[in-house]
């Protein structure tokens, strides 16, 4: 199966399960809603730059591989952004190690990128596609 040119998945925490009072997020004064506003706006944002995002939002490790690897068996990508959350906290760094190595595993041609937030998610996309 070949991917289009322009076919993004676009991984991250699903914020439901994120503590925003932990002192890694309180500074932010971000919420579950906010992040995902942050989301709809961008993945909108690069649909209008003629992209085909998906979202692929995993848990805080129980079945963030398995989550990861069954959207990625589905449907070919040319570009696998993941998400500042999942790559910025010290705390879950073994698990974006063991995604990165999914998205190696499964994707092996699709180029990475990374956001530093949810709204500059087509910034990543642009660098890269």
């Amino acid at each position: 199966m070949m991917a289009s040119d322009k076919t993004v998945l676009i991984v991250g925490f699903d914020p439901r399960f994120l503590d925003f009072s932990s002192p890694e997020l309180a500074p932010m004064n971000l919420t579950a809603e906010k992040v995902l506003a942050g989301l709809t706006a961008d993945t909108e944002k690069l649909r209008g730059l003629g992209y085909e995002p998906d979202g692929c939002l995993v848990d805080l490790g129980e079945t963030a591989e398995s989550v990861l690897s069954e959207k990625l068996r589905a449907k070919p990508y040319r570009c696998v952004v993941i998400g500042a959350g999942l790559r910025a906290n010290p705390r879950y760094f073994h698990l974006f190690e063991k995604l990165l190595n999914v998205v190696h595993e499964l994707a092996p041609s699709a180029r990475i990128a990374f956001n530093t937030k949810p709204a500059d998610t087509a910034e990543a996309v642009q660098r890269w596609l």
